[in-house]
């Protein structure tokens, strides 16, 4: 199974939970399973047309899946997926 580990921002959603593990084909299947069990993050994720919001990157080990196939990017059982949020701030 692909194992995503989901940012501490986000966890207030699933509620704690800092692993997700689901038989997924696809990075997409993955995130909707994930936005599945846990609605009230999927609009945190997903845009109201249902694409990937633009600030949120997602990688499958080290690479970013906009370098890759994006969200139809290929799962092996043993990928670790990881969902990084934009972090804004400074001065």
């Amino acid at each position: 199974m692909a194992q995503l580990i989901i940012p501490t921002p986000l966890r207030k959603f699933t509620d704690g939970q800092g692993i997700f593990t689901e038989e997924a084909a696809t990075v997409k299947d993955l995130l909707a399973a994930l936005a599945s069990q846990h609605p009230g993050l999927k609009p945190h994720l997903f845009e109201d047309s249902g694409s990937l919001r633009s600030f949120i990157r997602v990688y499958v080990g080290d690479e970013d899946i906009h370098a890759l196939q994006g969200e139809d990017t290929a799962l092996q059982a043993n990928d670790e997926v990881s969902i990084i949020p934009a972090i804004a701030g400074g001065v």
